[in-house]
């Protein structure tokens, strides 16, 4: 084992925990590649074996992926979903439960973090112009994302990556995941009105906001490809990165939206992670201290063969690394039936817990703090942990029930 490799290897996941490394203007994003640079540059890692390390499929389905999210973003179709339910004018309990049905069938599809980005602002614009208290509205879109994202195998990164490299069909893991996501988005609901039951008016200063027009055409074309990967991922044997890619070149065949625009709202940041993440736990793997790590718990009782242990450990390491470096570091674990299930709903439920602990959560924050809203950690912590606690509950439950052993 080498020493350089377990110093790497420990300052990255520490960086991981704190979202930066002290003294130093690196982000997850550069921590992770900064690792990478340091194993590759050393030859821990031979430049050979970097495209051994990473897994090209993965990155090729999320690039494909973020490419159609981004066309319909780009066509406004998030500002048009959000202000339509503004025309309603229904109670505010039930506009909470059309802006969560909305979010998590969206997140479900496209990824969370793009459903979020785009439709945050516009939900505190709606707020403001019906004088209603946007922090329940912005909690519970950020919610209901994370849960809803956990519903499919392309909802989010880690479920993509999962559903890559264990090879889970996309249709099995709908029907194991389907139940707790749709009874997830429920709680999510029920836990934010009662949360802030009375608590409804507010008054905050309409925002001025740029967003793209409503573009019927763009819209549909976007709308078109996104079912259309939908069906070839349910009931074609083409290989999903391959689906997606194509899909991808598809919507970049545009005469009217720029390729530049397009890539410029791509999250490159989230792929060059995933690069360096896949570098250092090859790295570590190779060295066999992960194999010792494994080893070790399972002395001391914890064997990740187990789902029971793999579901709880999966949980709890999102919360410390976040969830893609969690479930990184968990894959070669998860070999018992249903095992990528398994890492899919606890490591994506687990992230309602802090602000933190998901990019979906971080990006609502931020974006409402750009428009005067601010949204606490108490506030967050208020909902964000019982809607945790019942999802992750009815998700073990639901899990126990389809896979007994």
């Amino acid at each position: 084992m080498s020493g350089l490799i377990a110093a790497v290897v420990f300052l990255v996941y520490l960086g991981m925990f704190l979202g930066r490394i002290p003294g130093l203007a690196l982000d997850r994003t550069g921590v992770a590649l900064l690792g990478a640079i340091v194993l590759v540059a050393t030859g821990e890692v031979p430049m050979e074996r970097v495209g051994l390390a990473v897994d090209l499929p993965t990155l090729a389905l999320l690039f494909g992926l973020m490419i159609v999210s981004t066309q319909l973003r780009l066509g406004g179709f998030y500002t048009w979903v959000v202000r339509r339910l503004a025309r309603l004018h229904h109670s505010p309990v039930v506009l909470l439960a059309q802006i969560v049905a909305v979010a998590g069938v969206l997140s479900s599809l496209l990824a969370n973090d793009i459903v979020c980005l785009a439709m945050a602002p516009v939900l505190v614009e709606l707020c403001a112009r019906r004088g209603l208290n946007p922090v329940p509205y912005l909690l519970g879109l950020a919610c209901a994302a994370n849960v809803g994202s956990a519903a499919t195998l392309i909802g989010n990164p880690q479920n993509m990556l999962i559903g890559q490299v264990l090879g889970v069909p996309f249709a099995g893991y709908l029907a194991d995941a389907l139940l707790p996501a749709g009874a997830g988005l429920a709680a999510v609901w029920l836990v934010v009105a009662l949360s802030f039951r009375g608590r409804w008016r507010g008054s905050t200063p309409v925002p001025r906001l740029e967003t793209p027009p409503f573009e019927l055409w763009q819209t549909l074309k976007g709308a078109a490809v996104l079912l259309s990967l939908v069906g070839a991922f349910l009931f074609s044997p083409w290989p999903r990165e391959a689906a997606a890619l194509a899909g991808a070149g598809l919507l970049l065949c545009s005469r009217r939206m720029n390729t530049g625009r397009i890539l410029g709202l791509v999250d490159w940041p989230l792929l060059v992670l995933f690069i360096g993440l896949f570098v250092v736990n090859y790295g570590l793997a190779q060295s066999g201290l992960l194999a010792r790590l494994t080893g070790g718990l399972a002395a001391m009782g914890v064997d990740l063969a187990q789902s029971a242990w793999l579901f709880a450990l999966c949980a709890l390491l999102s919360n410390l690394v976040s969830n893609v470096p969690a479930v990184m570091l968990l894959l070669p674990s998860a070999t018992a039936p249903g095992g990528g299930a398994v890492l899919a709903l606890s490591s994506t439920l687990a992230g309602n817990l802090f602000i933190v602990g998901s990019i979906a959560n971080i990006i609502v924050v931020e974006q409402a703090a750009r428009l005067g809203v601010r949204v606490s950690w108490g506030q967050h912590a208020s909902v964000g942990a019982p809607v945790t606690l019942l999802t992750l509950g009815m998700a073990a439950a639901w899990l126990w029930l389809r896979w007994p052993a």
